[in-house]
């Protein structure tokens, strides 16, 4: 059993290779293809060519046998006139005289005898009504019964038939079967041809046909490989080209050889190529002035704006002491300015992290305290929003390579977001870990997103409903520079929503940097997603609480 199951895997192997190398090569799989039509091709050919020579062989050598065999039957029956109703001993010896006869005698002038080939001649006295068996001389015994009841009734007939010898072996013989009619007693004379020679002939030619046909298909395979190798070689160029290219390496050229039809697909990749790089030079060099007007504009309101803020502050200290109206204007200035201001500092961030200039400054800390602290920083937030925030952390550290401060700016920017969506019902953000991962998710229960929106969420300056009101405000550059800094970790940060349903955004950060981060410890969608939406603990009130495993399985008891 053992070896039994060592040679299944084998065969198991050996079937997946070659269903892999079968998916994966042209090559392989023309060749394949055409030696396996080749095969069939060479077998019925072969056959046909095989049965086209016996069939010929038996048919001069039963052609030549017949002739011989007429010439035989004249001797036989000079040699046997007068035969009457003698003894069967006398009759016996009659006809061993008769074979020694036919055996030294040349019965043919025209060849016919050298054509068939030697014989064993055989006599035999009696017919089909007597009772008695009859009187024979030579090997009667190979004679088959149904043969000799044609030869009994006065016909003419032929047989090939296989005779066992004495010494096992097995000898094919051609037997023709004439009657002496010019007898008083009925005789019948049987020549025995060996198809010895014959079955040598077939035999010749089989292995040649074999031998030929297995040398025909190597020499096709041999063919088929180089010819499609010829046509493969250059698609191969090209995928291997087109993947560099798609690397960004934008210089990445065919060769073009001759004016073929593969000449001419270098030719048009070659122009696709260099029309997709000046596309792409253009955009880069669009972006590039994008993001420095970004950051020229960002610096050059940077001066103003401190002006501005600066008698903004004066005039809000002195409020009191405006009219209602203009006070009420005042508070409205600072706000703006509050919210334009956090405008300038996000496009100023987002500006440097398009340039590439943003480096990360990440060390092996607890993870736990900086969701806390983002949790304390929307706390007020929340309590405005009539909203509660739940923590649910592991009682264990949780340690990892992360930047502290955009890690807690990611989870500040997807709280705030949660808050001002949730409305009014508990928000959870919720920690956890594994070997490889650290997973933070931040549900919420308030209007979620339709179909098609968790994709977008992350584009600059996009809302879902630009014309509701919102509470806490926003520049809209929030998650998009949340998923920068999640990217800057090798981390990802996505996010799911249905209608009805809320809202949850899951970050997974790798534990070391140079670790590449396995599944993450916290599955999106929620399992809680279909349940029925609950109001949790009183308005702005912060919970913390561990995570033991019950919880993290089931995300849907949290807020209970």
């Amino acid at each position: 059993m053992r070896h039994v199951r060592r040679i299944v895997v084998f065969v198991r192997r050996k079937i997946v290779s070659f269903n892999e190398l079968w998916r994966y090569s042209l090559q392989f799989r023309v060749t394949v293809s055409t030696l396996a039509l080749s095969s069939a091709v060479v077998f019925v050919l072969g056959m046909v060519l095989q049965n086209q020579i016996t069939d010929r062989l038996l048919e001069t050598k039963e052609n030549a046998a017949i002739a011989q065999t007429r010439a035989v039957v004249e001797t036989a029956a000079n040699e046997l006139i007068g035969v009457g109703a003698e003894s069967p001993e006398a009759l016996t010896a009659r006809m061993n005289n008769a074979l020694k006869k036919i055996s030294s005698t040349t019965t043919s002038q025209d060849g016919a005898g050298s054509a068939a080939g030697t014989f064993e001649p055989v006599l035999a006295a009696g017919g089909r009504d007597q009772s008695s068996r009859p009187v024979a001389a030579g090997p009667y015994d190979k004679v088959p019964v149904r043969l000799r009841q044609f030869v009994e009734t006065e016909q003419l007939s032929t047989l090939i038939h296989t005779v066992t010898e004495p010494d096992g072996g097995k000898t094919t013989y051609l037997i023709v079967g004439a009657p002496l009619s010019t007898m008083i007693n009925p005789l019948q004379l049987y020549l025995l041809y060996p198809l010895t020679s014959e079955q040598n002939t077939v035999s010749t030619v089989q292995n040649t046909l074999l031998v030929g046909g297995l040398v025909l298909l190597l020499l096709l395979a041999g063919i088929t490989n180089l010819v499609t190798r010829q046509v493969v070689r250059p698609v191969r160029q090209a995928a291997a080209a087109a993947e560099q290219f798609a690397g960004g390496d934008l210089d990445q050229r065919l060769a073009v050889l001759g004016e073929d039809d593969l000449a001419k697909l270098a030719v048009s990749y070659n122009e696709m190529a260099a029309s997709i790089q000046g596309q792409i030079r253009q955009l880069e060099d669009f972006g590039g002035l994008q993001r420095r007007f970004t950051s020229d504009v960002s610096h050059e309101l940077r001066t103003p704006l401190t002006t501005v803020r600066m008698a903004a502050d004066v005039l809000h200290a002195s409020r009191e002491q405006f009219p209602a109206g203009l006070a009420r204007s005042t508070e409205l200035l600072v706000d703006e300015l509050d919210r334009f201001e956090a405008l300038l500092g996000d496009l100023l961030e987002i500006s440097r992290l398009d340039a590439g200039v943003e480096e990360l400054s990440a060390e092996l800390i607890d993870v736990r305290p900086i969701a806390t602290r983002a949790v304390e920083q929307v706390r007020v937030i929340a309590g405005n929003a009539g909203s509660s925030v739940e923590l649910v952390l592991p009682d264990e550290e949780a340690p990892a390579e992360v930047d502290a401060r955009r890690v807690e700016r990611i989870l500040r920017n997807l709280l705030a977001n949660a808050v001002d969506h949730s409305e009014g019902n508990p928000v959870v953000l919720t920690l956890a870990v594994n070997e490889t991962a650290v997973a933070i998710t931040v549900r919420d229960r308030g209007v979620g997103l339709r179909p098609g929106e968790a994709e977008l969420v992350f584009n600059r300056f996009w809302r879902a409903d630009p014309s509701r009101n919102r509470r806490t405000g926003g520049t809209g550059l929030g998650l998009a520079i949340s998923q920068e800094d999640a990217r800057l970790h090798g981390g990802v940060l996505d996010a799911w929503g249905e209608t009805g349903h809320g809202a949850c955004f899951r970050l997974v950060l790798p534990r070391q940097q140079d670790t590449p981060m396995g599944e993450s410890p916290l599955v999106l969608p929620p399992p809680d997603h279909k349940a029925t939406d609950t109001h949790g603990s009183p308005s702005g009130l912060l919970e913390v609480r561990p995570a033991p495993d019950a919880i993290l399985a089931e995300p849907e008891e949290v807020g209970r």
